[in-house]
């Protein structure tokens, strides 16, 4: 049986994600100063600019 041609691809890994995880956006934020660190709260996350 052979493998369909769209599984595995090695561009995947190389394409550019336009969302950020949770973590990376917490960290966006530290660099920007914009995170209080009493407010531990991860849901409802100010939108942060992705990096190029």
């Amino acid at each position: 049986m052979s493998r369909h041609p769209s599984f595995g691809k090695s561009i995947k890994s190389t394409k550019k994600r336009n969302v950020l995880k949770r973590y990376e956006r917490i960290d966006a934020l530290k660099k920007l100063g914009r995170w209080d660190e009493e407010k531990k709260k991860v849901t409802a996350l100010p939108k942060t600019p992705i990096e190029d």
